[in-house]
């Protein structure tokens, strides 16, 4: 065995209405004037309200940055930190998306270090601290309250990634009651987020290791056999919960193993034509794994019976990894998501531009298990088309 360094966030805490803790965690970790980055739909629907509560219980104030777009761009990320810096923030609560928690992480990093965005993009580039943070997601996917990766929009198009073990976040809360009534598209598309982060981090070429594999099969056997449930019943509790426990479970295992081609590939179609992140993911999800069965056989029937349980077919590895294909490219269309790029509307004409953008995510590309071209790039949209 290889040797491997894995890390997570310090404390996590997994119950129902656990949001209730959120002021007696503040003050745990010494936070006076905490902060809350979030965005205009969580206080659209009053999901807000629970975390002011708890704030005020522990006679904290209520302090939100509650202008975080989605994919944020980096004059958001800015105004974010001046945000905290102009209210004497000591300490961050990142409450929302991924885009919420990834432009949290930032905060708590640039309000308290002073470096320039600009200077940290890449692979530990961050040499500041940062102040506390905590994490509360309210959807099922990203799993950025248990990742040291903060994805930022850099311009018209391009997107671009800090990644440090000191955006590694203090706690995160998981809290089912908050992802109740989400839209079952919503839901749909960020557990499918999640399930790719399982699979690329098992089949990453790079950091792979034993508790990282752990995680992804008990985050995929969470996942699949909740999804389809919580879409369907959106108030069903245990299943929101099980998705939120596999959702991190799959941020564990790919902070440690990283994702490779299918977010390489997606992530021009969110810059460019403002798909949502897990969208973007479920539309190359199918056509990356086709192209990468070659290299990754013997791994796609390892996960098979973790992904479709009792649906697994008998027989080799080669038979087992192409019906894990298909039934993952079903389950998608079964959830409701667009299934094509030309059904969310991208035109034939934008594919060359998109491989093109695709091949600027080396930091991406390089962990696939199969090398990537600009030709094989190209072709997977093609088939995705």
């Amino acid at each position: 065995m290889s040797g491997f360094v894995f890390t997570t966030t310090r404390q996590l805490i997994s119950e129902p209405g656990s949001v209730s803790q959120l002021g007696e965690l503040c003050l745990q970790l010494g936070m006076q004037t905490p902060v809350i980055i979030t965005d205009p739909g969580i206080v659209k629907v009053g999901l807000l309200e629970q975390a002011e509560r708890a704030l005020k219980s522990s006679n904290l104030p209520v302090l939100a940055y509650a202008d975080v777009q989605a994919d944020p761009p980096e004059s958001v990320v800015l105004a974010a930190v001046q945000y905290a810096i102009d209210q004497g923030a000591d300490g961050i609560i990142g409450y929302g998306g991924g885009s919420a928690m990834d432009t949290a992480k930032l905060v708590a990093l640039l309000a308290c270090s002073g470096e320039q965005l600009s200077d940290i993009y890449g692979v530990d580039q961050v040499r500041g601290q940062r102040l506390p943070l905590i994490q509360v997601p309210t959807t099922a996917g990203t799993g950025s309250e248990v990742t040291p990766i903060a994805i930022v929009t850099t311009g018209a198009s391009t997107k671009m990634g800090v990644v440090s073990g000191r955006l590694q976040p203090d706690v995160a809360l998981l809290d089912a009651e908050l992802t109740l009534g989400l839209p079952a598209g919503v839901t749909a598309s960020t557990g499918v987020d999640a399930m790719v982060h399982a699979i690329e981090a098992y089949t990453s070429r790079h950091k792979k290791n034993p508790y990282s594999d752990m995680l992804a099969h008990q985050a995929l056997r969470l996942l699949s056999t909740n999804i389809r449930q919580a879409v369907a019943e959106p108030g069903d509790l245990s299943a929101r919960q099980n998705m939120l426990l596999g959702a991190m479970m799959a941020g564990q295992a790919f902070a440690n193993a990283p994702v490779a081609a299918v977010h390489a590939l997606a992530y021009p179609l969110g810059g460019q034509f403002h798909i949502s992140h897990g969208l973007s993911n479920s539309l190359v999800l199918p056509e990356v794994m086709r192209f990468n069965i070659s290299q990754t056989t013997e791994l796609y029937a390892e996960l098979a019976p973790s992904i479709m349980g009792n649906n697994v077919p008998f027989g080799s590895d080669t038979e087992l990894a192409s019906a894990l294909i298909e039934y993952i490219a079903a389950m998608i269309a079964e959830l409701g998501l667009p299934t094509r790029l030309r059904d969310v509307d991208i035109p034939e004409s934008a594919l060359n531009g998109l491989a093109e953008d695709a091949m600027g995510q080396q930091r991406l590309l390089i962990n696939n298990p199969r090398d990537v071209e600009f030709e094989d790039a190209l072709a997977i949209y093609k088939a995705a088309y």
